[in-house]
């Protein structure tokens, strides 16, 4: 069979031909602009491509007339046609290699299949130990020496062009400048290094170190005119640069120009410089001994610069040289300038310190005082030290005192100005001041204080700061014994206070007892009415009535008490105290109708003291028929244990009642204490029936009450019966039980239990009607076995 290739096989393999072969045209053209190399694997795939095409075409020419194998032909067409294919798929930066071939192949990991530690372990010392003793020589280029003068130019060219291309590349890089410019000064071509430092300055003339660097090659090659003309050109373009002027003038000093160099000095400070270059312009005067030009340089300086520092440096300066009367001058200067600077505390401490040096001690008091009185406290507290130890030392006693207030009163400003809440704070610095005793200034502090109202409408913020009310109002009444000072302040404490939210008793009452003392009725009145009216408290009513009370303004208290009724009727103290008030008035109905009235409250704060209060008039009346229809009818509210017991406690009582009537006889005597223990028992009968019947779970208030009883029937002696008690006192057994939380069971507990006599009883039967039952299963059992046997 003969293979022909159709005419679009060859067409296909022509073109894709042709495609490789343009594209490594364009990969070997030299004149391409990039920087292209050629990898081995392009080679090869470029021979490959080309071997293929020789073969094909040779078959094709050569041997057409042969027989082949279709599929062999079309193998090696389809083999290249994915050749060009995935050359086109590769990527064009990469020459022929394909995606698969350029990708990164990471290792894949290993999994340890021993971990157990080797027998020889391989250290990091070891490890650097070898790299070391296995690392080759260094290859050091050979040294090269110049022997004429050929050389020599070629070495300065070649070294020239070096740093030329170097400067073109990294124009802005100060380092090869002075790399340069220095290696022009050590082939001692001066012109040459200038023209590299001029060129350096050209691109940057704002960096300083240039300019000092290039001075310094002048100087050192002692090219004076030049290195001035430098430093004249740097100051100038510079003048905020200080270094520029200090090497310049030191220069000029070490040349021993004088002239010149105070010359720069009075171009520099026209430049009006800081502090340090007026202090090395006066150091350079004073080492030349120009005192006058010193002081007029110092005056110059406070002016430029009026500052504290300078002004005392100015001082100091004339005490050195013994002018006093110019160094006073100085601070008294001084102070008229800058006496509210934040600053000024120094000035005034070095004014007295020179003033205590001088002899002085009253004018150095004068200035610590003049200073403390307008100095803020929260800046001088060195001044306050040094005022202190200057009364240790030279003050009197009383000298010694004030200093130490005023240091405390300085702690006390300090600490009230970081927190103005602080009312503790506050507190200490008023008896400060009150140890004192100026009015004007415990008054200043009073207000200072209660100006600081606390932020929020809370009763706890407040608690604190009413305090400073308080104090304040007492001052003024005891100390200052300002009456209208004191009323004024009250009326403003009841003012601020915000009594829609809450309110404080206690200045309520503190302002009507003020009244009082002033003999002014009406306006303590007036003053306990708005409390009521405004903000009603039980202190308030309770204080008001006491008051109305030791005034004998009877008709005045009822209305309070009805007015406090109003106000709280659960209050069962108001009740009581109302009750107390009429029977103290021998007013025994209208105390019985109050005790009604208040017990039929359907809410109460406290019952129990109400009832009790109840029940002890009817006693104290004599009514002993209402008080037992009393304690029914607190039973039928509550069955408490302390109710039974009371109920007949006061059954067992009647007895002494009967025995205050000696005259009576003895049988009846006897009879009406019969009757009277007939009664308790009663009691406590129906008390152990009501806990056995009704309440069965509450087993210790029923031991309880069986051991009152106990007491009790042993309290009558002869006429007691204690056997009837003790055969139902029960048996006490201590158990067990699990304790319950959220969790779960968190483990036992031990807890006593009773056991009382009909319960072991009602038990005993339960186990023999149990053994009865048992019993009767069994015979019948028997029965049926032997009618099984019969049949």
């Amino acid at each position: 069979m003969v293979f022909r290739l159709h005419g679009s096989g060859i067409v296909t393999i022509l073109l894709n031909t042709q495609l490789l072969l343009n594209q490594t045209q364009t990969r070997l053209n030299p004149n391409t602009p990039q920087n292209i190399y050629i990898s081995i694997s392009d080679i090869r795939v470029s021979i490959l491509i080309i071997i293929i095409i020789i073969i094909i075409i040779f078959f094709f020419f050569t041997t057409s007339s042969r027989i082949y194998s279709p599929s062999s032909l079309s193998s090696s067409i389809t083999a290249l046609n994915r050749l060009v294919m995935a050359n086109r798929e590769g990527d064009p930066a990469l020459g022929y290699l394909t995606r698969k071939e350029t990708e990164v192949k990471l290792p894949r990991p290993t999994r340890v299949k021993n971990k157990t530690p080797a027998p020889i372990q391989i250290t990091a010392e070891q490890i650097l130990r070898e790299a070391r003793e296995r690392q080759e020589a260094e290859i050091r280029p050979p040294k090269q020496k110049i022997t004429d003068p050929t050389e020599l130019a070629d070495y300065r060219l070649r070294k020239r062009k070096e740093f030329e291309d170097l400067i073109r590349r990294v124009r802005w890089n100060k380092s090869v400048w002075v790399k340069y410019a220095k290696w022009e000064e050590s082939q001692k071509d001066f012109a040459r290094a200038r023209s590299v430092w001029e060129r350096a300055l050209d691109v940057d003339y704002r960096d300083h170190t240039m300019w000092l660097k290039y001075a310094d090659v002048e100087m050192k090659n002692k090219f004076i005119n030049h290195a001035r003309n430098v430093w004249d050109r740097a100051v100038t373009l510079l003048p905020r640069v200080d270094q520029l002027w200090y090497k310049y003038i030191h220069m000029e000093e070490m040349l021993g120009n004088v002239a010149g160099a105070r010359q720069i000095f009075e171009r520099w400070m026209s430049w009006e410089p800081d502090q340090q270059a007026w202090l090395s312009y006066i150091k350079f005067e004073l080492r030349y001994n120009e005192i006058e030009r010193a002081r007029g340089i110092y005056e110059r300086f406070v002016l430029c610069i009026p500052k504290v520092g300078a002004w005392i440096r100015y001082a100091k300066f004339e005490m050195k040289n013994g002018e006093i009367g110019r160094a006073r001058n100085c601070y008294e200067r001084a102070v008229d300038k800058l006496a509210d600077d934040e600053e000024a505390e120094t000035l005034f401490v070095a004014f007295a310190e020179f003033e205590e040096k001088c002899k002085e001690t009253e004018r150095a008091r004068c200035i610590y005082k003049f200073a403390l009185d307008h100095i803020p406290k929260g800046r001088a507290e060195d001044l306050y030290r040094k005022f202190v130890a200057f009364e240790k030392q030279y003050g009197d006693r009383e000298g010694i005192e004030d200093a130490i207030v005023g240091k405390r009163r300085f702690q006390y400003e300090e600490e009230v100005r970081k927190n103005p809440l602080n009312y503790d704070s506050w507190f200490d610095y008023i008896r400060l001041e009150e140890s004192v005793g100026n009015k004007s200034r415990i008054r200043e502090v009073y207000e200072r204080a209660i100006a600081n109202v606390p932020p929020a409408d809370e009763k706890r913020y407040w608690q604190r700061y009413i305090y400073l009310w308080i104090n304040y109002a007492l001052y003024e009444e005891l100390d200052a014994q300002d009456i209208s000072r004191t009323r004024d302040v009250y009326s403003e404490c009841l003012k601020l206070i915000p009594h829609k939210k809450f309110s404080f008793a206690k200045i309520w009452l503190l302002a009507a007892q003020f009244e009082i003392r002033q003999l002014n009725l009406s306006g303590a009145r007036s003053i306990l009415g708005n409390a009521i009216g405004v903000a009603p408290k039980d202190k308030i009513f309770k204080k008001y009535i006491e008051i109305e009370l030791q005034l004998g303004n009877i008709d005045r208290c009822r209305k309070l008490y009805e007015k406090y009724l109003e106000w709280s009727p659960e209050n069962c103290y108001a009740w009581s105290k109302y009750a107390e008030l009429e029977r103290s008035l021998s007013e025994t109905e209208r105390a019985r109708a109050i005790f009604e009235l208040a017990i039929a409250q359907p809410a109460l704060d406290m019952p129990e003291l109400l009832w009790k209060a109840y029940i002890d008039f009817e006693i104290a009346e004599g009514e002993f028929e209402r008080t037992r229809q009393l304690y029914e009818r607190l039973l039928d509210r509550t069955k408490h244990l302390k109710v039974w017991i009371s109920y007949a406690k006061f059954e067992a009582s009647a007895i002494e009642e009967a025995e205050q009537h000696e005259e009576l006889p003895e049988n009846v005597l006897l009879e009406q204490k019969k009757l009277c223990i007939q009664r308790a028992r009663r009691v406590f009968e129906n008390a152990i029936n009501y806990y056995r019947t009704s309440a069965p779970e509450l087993k210790e208030e029923r031991a309880m009450l069986l051991e009152e009883w106990l007491n009790m029937e042993s309290s009558f002696g002869e006429l007691g019966d204690i056997e009837l008690v003790r055969v139902k006192l029960p048996k006490k057994l201590k158990k067990r039980r699990q304790i319950e939380i959220d969790d779960g069971p968190a483990g036992y507990e031990e807890y006593i239990d009773y056991l009382f006599p009909e319960e072991s009883q009602a038990s005993n039967l339960k186990i023999l009607e149990q053994a009865y039952k048992w019993k009767k299963q069994k015979v019948a059992s028997d029965d049926e076995d032997d009618d099984d046997m019969d049949d």
